[in-house]
């Protein structure tokens, strides 16, 4: 029986060959963005990010209230788990807060180990105390332990241990390598070397865990001694590999090649990024001082767009392009003023309330929860319900 090319018997009903047939697909417009697409651009730019995560951070630095440094790291993790995607950096967050720990239990060690200035009455246990040399006035090993030092040391570890975490929620929420493509021209050079050193530890922590899942598979020891020179070494292998890989790579794309400009541009590049840092020092510090409050605003101001017009010149020595840049869309802003909201909210109660966000440990009183502080912290929980889940594309690492 002869068929046609669409399958059909050559006399058989033309209806059911029409049956048979393959529906044919209307192309859509040119230029239509996809499913991936879309997502990708209801997504929320990496620089937002990580302003979100500093600002909390910059936040922290500004209160030793463990109550308040408590809310930061618990709102901090929510927005982790929420809106986090699966990459290596993303899975490093929880070696940030073991990081944390460790500076939290060294803060306290050296507390107890080598004494405290903060005075107490309330002794916990006393230790031998060793003799020091004259030249060591001001130290000691050993001695009185009191409940006030321990605190004092507690607050202070806290403090840092929240600035780590924080760190540890921008590197899980937004890939280093993604801030490279907004970078400036001018910073590409030294933006590679930031985002190769930060992308280290992820991937040793990603790699480190893979070849212990596969040495308890295999009945081999993965802990002590033993089970780290096991581990350590294919890891440290694994890391040059992944060196020389990335420098073939960028040799490969060309990276360092830079584009010819006049002399006159080179030294008013120059002229402009150094006067600019300059004047944002100079204005920094007049912010911070009491005799500076008059100055310092408009010199911070002249120095920050002295250094973005230096950058922007600078960047013609760098001609390089971009692929799927991302997007700064309404959430990223939501994202970023978020947090910057609650470092601002934060920096304004340490300067209106300061006992209230630095409880004192003498006398020994347990700390208080201030309202509207905590009620400021909250505010960086905004992205966890405006930006669920929008990271969770497969992000390059």
């Amino acid at each position: 029986m002869r068929r046609t090319p669409d399958g059909a018997d050559a006399g058989g009903d033309p209806a059911a060959a029409a049956r048979t047939r393959p529906a044919a697909v209307a192309p859509g417009p040119r230029g239509t963005p996809g499913r991936s697409g879309a997502r990708r651009a209801a997504g929320v730019h990496a620089g937002a990010w990580w302003v979100w995560a500093l600002a909390l951070g910059v936040g922290a630095t500004r209160t030793s209230n463990p109550l308040l440094l408590g809310l930061l790291l618990a709102v901090s993790a929510y927005v982790v788990v929420t809106c986090r995607a699966n990459t290596p950096s993303a899975r490093s967050y929880a070696a940030f807060v073991r990081l944390g720990l460790a500076v939290l239990g060294i803060r306290l060690f050296f507390a107890v180990v080598l004494g405290s200035p903060i005075p107490g009455s309330h002794v916990l246990l006393t230790l031998p105390e060793a003799p020091l040399p004259h030249w060591a006035q001001g130290i000691r090993l050993g001695g009185r332990v009191t409940a006030e030092a321990l605190l004092f040391a507690l607050y202070d570890g806290l403090k840092l241990a929240t600035l780590l975490v924080c760190v540890g929620a921008a590197n899980a929420l937004a890939a280093p390598a993604r801030l490279l493509k907004s970078l400036p021209g001018a910073l590409y050079e030294m933006g590679v070397a930031v985002v190769v050193a930060l992308t280290f530890a992820p991937h040793l922590v990603a790699d480190g865990r893979r070849l212990r899942a596969a040495r308890r598979l295999r009945g081999r020891p993965d802990r002590g001694l033993r089970g780290l020179v096991h581990v350590g070494l294919p890891v440290l292998e694994g890391a040059l590999e992944r060196s020389v890989a990335l420098a073939a790579a960028m040799d490969a794309r060309g990276y360092g090649r830079t584009a010819e400009v006049t002399p006159a541009v080179r030294r008013t590049t120059a002229a402009l990024t150094l006067g600019g840092l300059l004047g944002v020092c100079a204005g920094t510090y007049g912010l911070l001082t009491a005799a500076g409050g008059t100055y310092g605003l408009p010199v911070l101001l002249a120095g920050l767009a002295a250094a973005l017009a230096g950058l922007r010149l600078g960047g013609r020595r760098s001609p390089r392009t971009r692929y799927r840049p991302d997007a700064w869309n309404p959430r990223s802003c939501l994202v970023a003023g978020s947090g910057v909201a609650v470092a601002a909210l934060l920096s304004l109660a340490a300067a209106r309330d300061p006992d209230a966000l630095h409880p004192g440990v003498v006398p020994l009183v347990a700390p208080a929860l201030p309202l509207w502080p905590a009620a400021a912290v909250l505010l960086a929980l905004a992205p966890a319900f405006a930006a669920p889940g929008t990271t969770a594309r497969k992000e390059p690492s």
